[in-house]
């Protein structure tokens, strides 16, 4: 309720001060406006439709960035020469604008959502591989010994013990990425004019339709919080009782 109360007083706080031009109109539409737009964006643009071309290049996305960064985790966390060799490179792709090479995406895969895909993936990657890392390495040694006196195999070590350990690491991480790559998507979209909200967003703004605007980008946020959630729900789901 507290949050609630903190978002209202601010949307109020942003039209008292559009109304009074403290704020510029023109730049910032009143939060009202921005309200009464999304009736006509979902009427009128199709933002549903929009959103699910978005949501499965995000889901795709998403899906590579798990099978792909959760094995690279473990296998840094299990080869400590490798690890040395590449954790510095993987930490430092999480600061990198990756956006910013999609020219050479364009090249490689064309104007389609695998060059959108693919943005999205190397963006989600870093922090999945390297939360996962964490997480393993922080499993306590005490649990490890307990595996080993029931003579546990390799496999079963980290199925039974290391994984589930690991658990609130990686979901943290696979938070993390998959918002990465949402954002990326929408972010690709909206410079190759290719894709569902990302254009929508660019067309808007080329109309100077500033409500318009600011609704499909409050959409976005909108849909960005729900994925959080519902990782953070799936986490408990799944975390071991403790």
């Amino acid at each position: 309720m507290t949050g609630a109360a903190v978002i209202i007083c601010g949307f109020l706080l942003i039209e008292l001060l559009v109304r009074t031009a403290i704020l510029n109109p023109y730049v910032v539409p009143r939060p009202s406006d921005v309200l009464l737009a999304f009736e006509r964006i979902v009427v009128e643009e199709q933002i549903l439709s929009r959103f699910l071309v978005t949501a499965a290049e995000a889901g795709t996305a998403a899906v590579l960035v798990a099978l792909i960064g959760i094995p690279l985790g473990t296998l840094l966390q299990g080869v400590p020469l490798l690890r040395k060799a590449t954790e510095t490179w993987i930490a430092g792709m999480a600061a990198a604008p990756i956006v910013l090479i999609y020219p050479l995406f364009l090249v490689i895969f064309g104007r389609s959502p695998w060059t959108i895909i693919a943005i999205a993936v190397l963006a989600g990657l870093p922090p999945v591989a390297m939360l996962t890392l964490e997480g393993l390495s922080a499993v306590r040694p005490a649990l490890v010994d307990t595996g080993r006196s029931f003579r546990l195999s390799r496999w079963q070590m980290f199925w039974k013990i290391m994984f589930p350990a690991a658990l609130p690491s990686i979901f943290s991480g696979l938070r993390i990425g998959l918002i990465f790559a949402l954002i990326n998507v929408v972010g690709v979209e909206f410079l190759i004019n290719f894709g569902g909200l990302g254009p929508l967003i660019n067309e808007l703004a080329e109309r100077y339709d500033m409500p318009g605007t600011y609704a499909a980008i409050c959409f976005v946020v909108f849909v960005s919080i729900i994925v959080f959630v519902v990782m953070e729900r799936l986490e408990k789901w799944l975390r071991p009782v403790r």
